[in-house]
């Protein structure tokens, strides 16, 4: 069964509709979300509605848990916009039932998700909701052996750093950009995956990007989508930074 992977939303309705229509096209039916679902963008309620309705399994990301509890150690632009998400899904204007069905399903989701092949987590599977793994990190002994430690699967996926790759345990880092098709994971051993980002990818490229996994191999996809419209989305708040919105445009 092939399974789309999806990351990193953020309120990005325009992405995440593309998205999805890329993956019914491919007849891919099976859909899982690895956090941040909200944050940053400006249609949280339209993004959370929609991956309600079509993943799964959901798992907590730090923006969830953020509005939920706390954005203290979110940075001034983050923060702003976890406060802006919060009232958008308080929004006194819309049914009472609609906002407490948002806020109960982010309420019950999980920090991890195991399959009896893979382990799923938004950040680093030793801690799941702060820490990241980046591409620099493939050559960090330590941090590399402590997170592979941590997840009892073959495969681990996660997100939170919007930066997609393949990490190893013999210390490479596998950028998509370096990949032909699908790649296949090793028969012995562990691996370690970040799917990047939907709503906001950080790696340069400003395309939306999501994975398709089969428990034997991993694809990565990048597509193009609206993104002057999102930004537009994000400016028309009237409170949302507008670096929000500009750094979508340059995948950063």
């Amino acid at each position: 069964m092939r399974t789309a992977i999806l990351s990193d939303i953020h309120s990005n309705v325009d992405a995440l509709s593309v998205a999805l229509a890329d993956l019914a096209m491919r007849g891919i039916e099976d859909v899982v979300c690895l956090g941040d679902v909200i944050g940053y963008g400006a249609s949280p309620r339209e993004c959370i509605s929609t991956v309600m309705e079509r993943c799964r399994f959901t798992v907590l990301g730090n923006h969830e848990q953020a509005a939920m509890h706390y954005a203290e150690d979110f940075n001034p632009k983050a923060r702003a916009a976890i406060d802006w998400t919060r009232a958008t899904l308080n929004a006194p204007e819309r049914p009472r039932e609609e906002n407490f069905r948002l806020w109960g399903f982010l309420g019950e989701l999980p920090e991890v998700v195991r399959d009896e092949r893979t382990f799923y987590s938004h950040g680093s599977p030793r801690d799941p909701l702060r820490e990241y793994i980046l591409p620099k990190d493939a050559k960090n002994e330590a941090k590399m052996g402590a997170a592979f430690a941590a997840f009892d699967r073959p495969v681990a996926m996660i997100g939170h750093s919007h930066v997609p790759g393949i990490f190893t345990q013999d210390g490479r880092f596998l950028s998509p950009r370096s990949l032909e098709g699908p790649w296949r994971f090793p028969k012995d051993g562990k691996t370690l995956v970040n799917v990047g980002s939907v709503g906001q990818p950080r790696d340069g490229d400003p395309r939306l990007g999501y994975a398709i996994y089969d428990g034997e191999s991993v694809e990565f996809v990048r597509l193009d989508y609206d993104m002057e419209k999102a930004a537009s989305r994000i400016r028309a708040t009237g409170v949302l930074p507008e670096f929000l919105a500009s750094r979508l445009l340059a995948g950063r």
